[in-house]
């Protein structure tokens, strides 16, 4: 038989009016009896009745996604999504909010996450590059009751459960080899575009495409990466140099998730374009450029399922609730022209 109250009363050795404050987060209750009653759950493997739950609390989850100021069609893409789930989540008394940030000024973003205030927000799904800053930050919010968790790029030492996002090191692999089989016999370099260099999906992404590349395909070279920062002009100009190299090119690597900048600059200075061209991300112009030809993979994580992911591991931390581990697993998907 699954555990009930009763059960957690007894062995926590508290009234049912006590446990019932604790399951609701309501206030009157010792820090010390808030654990032995957590410690019941843990014990006896209590799961809480999610719609009683719900009822209980008097007001709707509110989970905060800080996401870039700047980007392009993927970050649009998820933006919308996030709108799509806040109609689909409205009957579980969940909202979920969109803040546009700074996210490249580490210091800006720990302030802002700092100043949260737990009466107000129940969670945050955090999309910025890694930084001493922002990983403190993150760490500090569960003990003042605001549950974090990373969204599509990963802060260093987040738990697995804290992160929602496809296996980065996974997806630069699998790129490294989509490039060597599509390259065949040719020999020559591979240019790496990259928005930043400091998040850390596109350092995963890196990884996991030399340790292929260098490891299988030694005909190829991985060239040093490059980097846009977003600009037009400089990807421009940076590629441009990088195609003036002695090493002919055989191989252009987008592993950033904004790959419309990088290819409408290379499309300016490489002619005739790159031999095998393969990029991140599902948005319109990568999907067009599948149709014409321009691009040859694209390797995608779905942006509906992250966000939905996001909200229903959010809202499983702060009511305490079981979450179905091999539902939330984000897929790493190639898309080709033939299954677009």
């Amino acid at each position: 038989m699954r555990p009930t109250t009763k059960d957690l009363a007894r062995e926590a050795g508290v009234s049912l009016a006590t446990v019932d404050r604790v399951l609701n987060e309501r206030p009157g209750v010792t820090a010390e009896t808030v654990r032995r009653v957590n410690e019941a759950i843990d014990k006896l493997g209590f799961v809480r009745n999610a719609s009683a739950a719900i009822l209980a609390r008097r007001r709707p989850y509110r989970f905060l996604f800080v996401l870039p100021r700047t980007g392009d069609q993927f970050l649009g893409e998820v933006i919308a999504r996030i709108s799509e789930a806040n109609a689909a989540f409205a009957s579980e008394m969940v909202v979920a909010e969109v803040v546009q940030i700074d996210t490249l000024d580490p210091h800006l973003l720990a302030k802002y996450l700092t100043g949260l205030d737990p009466a107000e927000v129940d969670g945050v799904a955090i999309m910025a590059p890694e930084s001493p800053p922002v990983r403190d930050a993150v760490l500090r919010l569960p003990e003042r009751g605001i549950e974090g968790l990373a969204f599509i790029t990963g802060q260093p030492g987040t738990p697995a459960g804290d992160f929602v996002g496809i296996d980065n090191h996974a997806a630069g692999a699998t790129a490294g080899r989509l490039m060597g089989r599509f390259a065949g016999g040719a020999e020559g370099g591979i240019l790496v575009v990259a928005d930043t260099m400091h998040a850390r999906d596109s350092i995963e992404r890196r990884q996991g495409f030399d340790e292929v590349i260098t490891r299988d395909f030694p005909r190829l070279t991985a060239l040093p990466s490059l980097e846009t920062y977003g600009d037009h002009a400089r990807a421009r100009q940076i590629i441009g140099n990088a195609m003036q190299s002695r090493q002919p090119v055989v191989g252009f690597y987008v592993l950033g998730s904004e790959a419309r900048v990088a290819l409408a600059a290379a499309a300016e200075v490489a002619a005739p374009r790159p031999q095998i061209v393969i990029v991140h991300e599902r948005t319109p112009f990568t999907e067009d450029g599948l149709r014409k030809g321009d691009i040859d993979a694209v390797i995608a994580q779905n942006p509906g399922h992250l966000v939905r992911s996001a909200i229903r591991t959010l809202r499983a931390k702060a009511g305490q609730s079981m979450l179905l581990a091999s539902q939330e697993k984000i897929r790493i998907e190639i898309v080709l022209l033939e299954n677009l």
